[in-house]
């Protein structure tokens, strides 16, 4: 097996920056990969005559093997270079998506889908594991703002404004089109740089037992999370078997793993490090606050405010700005000043909770200028967030269960995210129809605003030169799609929300993990001491003989 360790002395050469500068531009294809489908759904659809359901694979397809690429790259790190393995996997992210862009056959963008994300998988756990490997532990967090600018900024913010912009005035042909030169650049200036010192150890034979059972657990849970909302959830039962099933194998694999004694896909001896259990559990709620607000910020801008593409695109490309200087600033105070990553924690809670409930203010008349201060404001939170709950899971990790540190983090934070998304989608999808009931009961002919309201519209429509009847029939579709349309505002006002009380509600949950877990590791250790202590020392002491000096 190939372990690639550390060069503690290596500082940021030119070497070193054409590594650092090749994984970030190799997570930008990735980035701009995975969120494909967030703006380009209708034209794809239209391109491709595909149902709703069919189209769905393209995404789950992607999403599931992107999860199975977090969990194959340990494994894969351990018997290839692992600079090698990233300039491959970034090759074949470019080459799959220049063949995405000359094709219209759902079957083969569904087959080039997962191609896409087992290669986007890999390329983050094994480009992020380089940059702990290869640079010192106190430059860390200068260079995991750099990846994170990459692996979290691009796909929130720059992504969707270049994707807006490419549909507006190209087509969705070019968005894969414009990933082939980055994979190009990425996979020279790698191939320019040095990767970590690679030393031999013993080979370990691939756990495809843990493997199978895994990657069928991803692939179930990925199809109900995303798919739950369309079917309503348990009411279907292939979303019903499917969550059984997937429950079934994910606890079938931990089971596996337990009686495999260290030999199986992963390394879980990382679960012994207190901070990345404590991270490991916050990803999940990170990841339903990134990717939750990134759904939802965009489709309130297209489905309410009528935005387009190019428009909704550019709406969180500000936030990107702030979300970089955030990060910035708080490696900074991590590097230079020393500040403990667990610090800035709170100030990245807070501004995503205050960014929330300005946005829940937002009306069918909001602009991009009354949503901005929010956005804004989000950007900045994020920043403060991921940085450091990225350095509290790694920085006491070793070379041995990096990678799978790294893998399992990631995982989390994708499937949190894959369960905000789908828990927004059904709270706006419920409320809408709620708040249509409650609305329309209170909008009836009878009730004199409504009859000034009917009568005014039908007014102006004669006026334009509509006869009377028509304008009367006008005027009560106009008002049924204003109903509509407030219902809809006050069901993604309500999702908005939602999104600041998950920290309301996790955060004191998290605050009792963290002690309960400091706790755990604190009577760990005095136990382990108290056993040293009782030990036998195995011999006895024998008198000294001195020797005269002669």
């Amino acid at each position: 097996m190939t372990i690639a360790t550390a060069t503690p002395s290596r500082d940021i050469s030119m070497a070193g920056g054409l590594l650092v500068a090749g994984i970030v531009l190799a997570t930008l294809t990735e980035a701009i990969a995975s969120t494909v489908l967030s703006l380009g759904r209708g034209d794809i659809i239209g391109d491709t005559y595909a149902t709703p359901d069919e189209f769905a694979w393209l995404d789950v397809g992607y999403t599931t093997f992107k999860l199975i690429g977090f969990m194959a790259a340990s494994w894969l790190m351990s018997r290839f270079d692992p600079r090698n393995l990233v300039v491959g996997s970034t090759l074949a992210m470019g080459m799959a998506c220049g063949i995405a862009a000359m094709t219209a056959r759902l079957d083969l963008l569904v087959a080039l889908r997962m191609i896409q994300g087992f290669s986007g998988g890999t390329l983050l756990v094994g480009g992020q594991a380089i940059i702990f490997l290869t640079f010192p532990h106190s430059r860390q967090p200068l260079l995991q703002a750099f990846f994170a600018m990459g692996s979290v900024v691009a796909p929130a913010t720059i992504a969707p404004a270049l994707q807006g912009l490419l549909l507006d005035s190209q087509s969705w042909t070019w968005i894969f089109f414009s990933i082939i030169p980055l994979a190009l650049a990425a996979a020279g200036l790698l191939l320019l740089a040095d990767g970590p010192v690679a030393t031999r150890a013993q080979r370990r034979p691939f756990d495809w037992i843990g493997f199978s059972l895994i990657s069928a657990a991803l692939f179930c849970f990925t199809y109900v999370f995303s798919q739950g909302s369309r079917w309503d959830w348990f009411e279907e039962p292939r979303i019903l078997w499917l969550a059984v099933i997937g429950t079934a194998t994910l606890l079938a694999f931990l089971g596996q793993q337990v009686l495999a004694k260290g030999q199986g896909l992963f390394d879980f001896t990382l679960f012994e490090t207190e901070d990345f259990c404590f991270a490991f559990i916050v990803s999940f709620v990170a990841g339903a606050a990134l990717f939750g607000s990134a759904f939802l910020i965009p489709s309130f801008a297209v489905s309410v405010l009528a935005f387009t593409p190019t428009d909704a695109g550019q709406l969180l490309l500000p936030s990107g700005a702030l979300f970089i200087g955030a990060l910035l600033i708080a490696a900074f105070l991590m590097q230079l000043r020393r500040v403990p990553p667990v610090a800035t924690v709170p100030f990245g809670i807070l501004m995503i909770m205050a960014a929330m409930w300005m946005l829940s203010g937002s009306t069918s008349e909001s602009g991009a200028g009354d949503m901005m201060a929010a956005i804004l404001l989000r950007g900045a939170g994020l920043g403060f967030l991921f940085l450091s709950i990225t350095l509290i899971a790694f920085s006491n990790l070793n070379s041995r269960n990096l990678a799978s540190g790294i893998g399992l983090f990631n995982t989390g934070r994708q499937l949190g995210g894959l369960i905000g998304v789908s828990a927004l989608q059904t709270l706006i999808e419920h409320n809408v129809s709620h708040n249509l009931a409650v609305l329309g009961a209170n909008v009836t002919a009878g009730a004199p605003a409504v009859a000034d309201r009917l009568t005014t519209t039908a007014a102006l429509l004669t006026a334009k030169g509509m006869d009377a009847a028509a304008a009367s029939r006008g005027a009560a579709s106009l008002l049924g799609r204003a109903v509509a349309g407030q219902s809809t505002v006050i069901a993604f006002d309500t999702a908005f929300n939602a999104i600041g009380l998950l920290f309301v509600i996790a955060a004191p949950v998290l605050v009792g993990i963290k002690i309960g877990l400091a706790r755990y590791a604190k009577a760990r250790a005095e136990k382990g001491r108290a056993g040293v202590a009782a030990k036998p020392s195995g011999h006895h002491t024998l008198p000294i003989k001195r020797v005269p000096a002669s």
